[in-house]
């Protein structure tokens, strides 16, 4: 029916301004000089920039032990682990042993944020609190499906949050769904 099973249902609308994150993210926006408002459409030379600061800490960062577990947890396992699924369909951004398992600019500054987090700020940040701090990047990067996927979520009364959104726990019930389109910075 190319509802996804919600056949005749109206999905209504979020806004961006309900899920797009703003501002200096905490502990780590000043440290790295990065900003969500960096990444929009509207500054493609900025969210590239910024984009490849984050991809940058996963070409320079190496994880070793528990903090290599703690990664393949947050990336791999939790929720089902998180990708960037609109640009390449891969499972994961990483392997089960904490490989790279996407290549495109997004899963780099995924990954990164991910190991800036875990090396940087372990003790501030829970699995949760890292795993939804990449999802606030992921909807960044995937602003008209992520607000397909937060309306498709508010209907079906599913509570909004960052790893609801973002992560694989709900991959692909948008699908179906009239997308916003286009992505902030480049696979």
């Amino acid at each position: 029916d190319g509802n996804g099973g919600r056949t005749g249902e109206v999905i209504g609308t979020v806004s961006a301004l309900e899920i797009l994150p703003t501002g200096i993210p905490p502990v780590y926006g000043n440290e790295l000089k990065i900003s969500f408002d960096d990444v929009s459409a509207n500054t493609p030379q900025k969210a590239d920039s910024t984009i490849a600061t984050l991809g940058n800490i996963d070409r320079s960062e190496i994880l070793t032990g528990a903090d290599l577990q703690r990664y393949i947890n947050i990336l791999y396992e939790k929720e089902n682990g998180i990708s960037c699924e609109f640009c390449c369909g891969a499972r994961s951004v990483i392997f089960s042993d904490g490989k790279q398992a996407c290549g495109c600019a997004h899963s780099y500054a995924i990954r990164g944020l991910a190991k800036y987090l875990i090396k940087f700020h372990g003790d501030e940040f829970s699995d949760d609190e890292i795993l939804e701090e990449v999802g606030k990047w992921k909807v960044l990067f995937f602003p008209g499906t992520s607000e397909t996927k937060a309306a498709v979520l508010k209907s079906e009364g599913i509570e909004f949050n960052y790893i609801n959104l973002a992560s694989n726990k709900y991959r692909g019930i948008e699908k179906g769904q009239q997308s916003g389109g286009g992505m902030v910075g480049g696979c």
